[in-house]
């Protein structure tokens, strides 16, 4: 990787001859934080590549906003955003490269040709409205929304800059006589009560710059920035010169107190009402030829990434097949049928649990068989880039491996059979904690413990784990907590809490520093009492719980087992090709484990082993950067394959007992896909919200989520989590939406989600269980999801 050439702050520093591996071909722009640069990727991309300035880039607490602004544009990468292509937060100069948006800035637009028509004005609103829809659905509040941060695209609007690159947490600070900061179009309780700041702040920051879009100036304007935060938090707003028509409009949303203005939807829907329906806007811009979009065939541009109606090609290509290592066949796990459920309503935070109207239990339609035929697998893990991310195995990405376990045999049963509740089931919505946090928006992890047979007397439990709740136990019935452990001093880090482990009759769990690992008596009468303990720093975070066993990788490649429930050691070995293995196993009683690294060749190798033992079941290296999906119908192996963006661009089968390799190739890449496999399908769920399905059962559909968790498939039915707590259904046949739950935000407060968690299914009594931003679990019935 050629490095830049500079770290310091002069002008040599500021153009650097690559960032990565991207060559910067001219400077775009320069800010306060950083520089932007013109460059292009292998394929001939053209991307708008950010690198901070070198003053910044020794700042440890720069470098976390800067990490956080890359998470967050990442999540809210849609049509009215940059998609991000790549990044470093983490390089000698941090960097990030997005998709390049040809199109001036709203800021100067306006002085070179000033105010914006009254239909343009509204065109403008209507897709910065529609864009912070899709931005707060996302769980991020963008708090620095103003001219020079809107670009001017030919397909519309798009909203660039996220996170508020400022090196302190002051939303107003001087440095060389100049503020950092934007006061004229900063809410009132920015000045206020800055910690407060919800997604009310991003409607009253549009209002102010539609004002400057018609006016050429903003709502509050003075030489000074503080008279101009005055101005904010006491003045009306200044609104001369705004055609009749939007002053009612654009007075609303800048109304002193949040909840008097109107969210992005309400603001779509005015202005789609005040819209004539004959009227036929032009572009807002019109770029020249010499950055007019590529021509079919090229490079994709910004409106060719999102939303196809079909992403598979007519025809897939078969590879011929190939000898395999050691013949061995991975396990087709079956999961569970299951079917859809009740939303529950609105409560406090800190209501414990909350019940509404209840109905039996209707179970789920017959499943229809794959046409592929065989036993159906269960779902994948998160693609490991979203581990890498997060810098541990265990600490990110949905946790340290959901890996289901029966739980002991002497714990209480509370339900009387395994076949349905005994009692009508009533949403209910709980807290973790007994009073709500000061802290922003975050979502509990959760794995439900069922009665998997006849003879186990064990109930079935859902365990949860937030940033200050090490792990609880909820009753599922009706979502009281029977015991709950708090996290202690570990757990004031910016990191994400990781779900319970259910192995060997026992509840592990991770500390939040990723120092500790505890097992924990998961039963009601057990209250959480810990039976074992491990310092595991040495192994900085390569700790993961699959099947029965517990396997720690050391920094020299070397994994140990140890058996989950006596805890005496299984194994010990390194395995070739893996610098640094991360073995993964799918199903509730998985005795197969995979992984995968990629070789300096362009091919993965892959290695399935036997946990029992560890002796490698069999191996084969496979072109292309591919990541498990989890094992399907017939004992093959799902993967995704990445192309050089990281998106994921096909999918493979890999059969190890005939090897034959089947790649199904996608019309149009998907942007950080998840994947879960049932029988001979993959089902891809990209960040966009585009779901599609690939292999025995090909559709595809648009969901409305701009980031969604790892999807969860049980009988016919696909669920998973938005991160504006939404809980979505989708029928697995034919790709059609069944029914979604109200979304559950967190009241008053923003933040930025490091990963949603995915819901959890009880496949004997038909009910589905997930968390939501506002920091509680809820339960709900699989029923007619259309009724949710």
């Amino acid at each position: 990787m050629p490095p830049l050439r500079s770290s310091g702050a002069g002008p040599e520093a500021e153009h650097p001859a690559y960032a990565g591996n991207y060559r910067l071909e001219k400077l775009l722009g320069a800010g306060g934080m950083g520089v932007v640069h013109l460059a292009r990727s292998a394929s001939g991309l053209r991307l708008a590549v950010k690198v901070v300035h070198g003053e910044f880039a020794q700042d440890p607490e720069f470098r976390g906003r800067f990490r956080q602004e890359v998470a967050a544009a990442r999540r809210v990468s849609g049509a009215f955003t940059a998609p991000v292509v790549d990044a470093d937060p983490d390089g000698e100069r941090p960097w990030m490269a997005t998709l390049y948006i040809p199109g001036p800035t709203l800021s100067s637009h306006v002085k070179r040709n000033g105010p914006l028509a009254l239909n343009e004005v509204r065109k403008l609103g209507a897709g910065l409205a529609e864009a912070l829809r899709d931005i707060h659905r996302a769980g991020v509040v963008h708090r620095d929304l103003k001219p020079s941060n809107v670009l001017l695209a030919p397909d519309g609007p798009k909203v660039i800059d996220f996170g508020i690159s400022r090196p302190s947490d002051s939303e107003m600070r001087t440095e060389t006589g100049k503020l950092i900061g934007t006061p004229p179009f900063m809410a009132p309780e920015q000045f206020q009560r800055p910690r407060e700041v919800g997604p009310a702040a991003d409607v009253f920051a549009l209002g102010s710059v539609l004002v400057h879009a018609a006016t050429g100036s903003g709502p509050f304007d003075s030489e000074s920035p503080y008279l101009v935060a005055y101005q904010v938090v006491h003045d009306e707003a200044d609104l001369a010169g705004v055609p009749e028509e939007l002053a009612p409009l654009l007075r609303s949303c800048l109304a002193k107190d949040p909840a008097d203005r109107p969210t992005p939807s309400q603001l779509m829907a005015r202005l789609r009402v005040d819209l004539p329906t004959e009227l036929h806007l032009e572009p807002l811009y019109e770029p020249p030829a010499a950055l007019a979009p590529p021509a079919t065939g090229s490079s994709p541009g910004p409106g060719s990434l999102y939303g196809p109606e079909s992403l598979l090609e007519p025809d897939s290509t078969l590879d011929a097949p190939e000898p395999v290592s050691a013949a061995a066949v991975p396990e087709a796990r079956a999961a569970a049928p299951d079917g859809p459920r009740i939303p529950a309503p609105r409560a406090p935070a800190e209501a414990v649990p909350t019940h509404v109207r209840a109905r039996p239990p209707v179970p789920p339609p017959p499943a229809e068989a794959d046409p592929a035929a065989g036993s159906p697998a269960p779902r994948r893990p998160r693609r490991w880039a979203v581990w890498a991310a997060v810098a541990a195995v265990v600490v990110g990405g949905g946790g340290f491996l959901g890996v289901r376990a029966l739980l002991p045999t002497d714990a209480p049963a509370t339900e009387a059979g395994a076949t349905g509740p005994a009692e009508p089931f009533h949403p209910w919505r709980t807290a973790l904690r007994e009073r709500s946090p000061d802290h922003a928006a975050e979502m509990p992890f959760c794995a439900f413990a069922p009665r998997t047979a006849p003879a186990a007397k064990a109930a079935p439990a859902l365990f949860c784990a937030q940033r200050d709740v090490r792990a609880a136990r909820l009753e599922p019935a009706h979502g009281a907590v029977s015991w709950r452990l708090p996290a202690g001093p570990a757990a004031d880090t910016d990191l994400p809490p990781t779900a319970p482990v259910f192995s060997g009759g026992l509840l592990y769990v991770l500390s939040a520093d990723g120092e500790r690992l505890d097992a924990f008596d998961p039963t009601a009468a057990g209250k959480g009492a810990r039976r074992w303990t491990k310092d595991v720093s040495a192994y900085h975070g390569q700790v993961a719980v699959v099947g029965d066993a517990v396997l720690l990788t050391a920094a020299d490649g070397t994994v140990t087992a140890l058996d989950s429930r006596t805890h005496e050691q299984r194994w010990r070995r390194a395995f070739p090709g893996h610098a640094l293995p991360h073995f993964r196993t799918y199903g509730a009683a998985g005795t197969t484990a995979y992984t995968a690294t990629a070789q300096d060749d362009g091919r993965t190798l892959v290695t399935a082993i036997g946990l029992a033992e560890g002796t490698v079941r069999w191996e084969k290296a496979l072109s292309g950067t591919l990541t498990p999906a989890g094992p399907g119908s017939g004992g093959a192996l799902f993967l995704t394959a990445a192309a050089r963006d990281s998106r994921t661009e096909a999918v493979v089968r890999y059969d190890p007992e005939r090897g034959t390799v089947r790649r199904y190739r996608l019309s149009a890449p998907l942007d950080d896909a998840l994947a879960v496999v049932r029988g001979g399908t993959v089902y891809l769920l990209a960040y966009g919200g585009t779901l599609t399905a690939v292999g025995a059962r090909t559709w595809s559909v648009e969901t409305s989520v701009s980031r969604g968790s790892q999807p969860v498939v049980a009988g016919d039915r696909l669920y998973f989590s938005s991160a504006d707590g939404r809980l979505l259904a989708v029928d697995a046949r034919r790709g059609a939406m069944l029914g979604q739950t109200e979304p559950r935000l967190a009241a008053g407060r923003g933040g930025l989600l490091e990963t949603v968690p995915s819901p959890v299914v009880d496949p004997a009594t038909h009910r589905i269980f997930a968390s939501a931003p506002d920091g509680t679990v809820f339960g709900v019935a699989a029923e007619d999801p259309g009724r949710w």
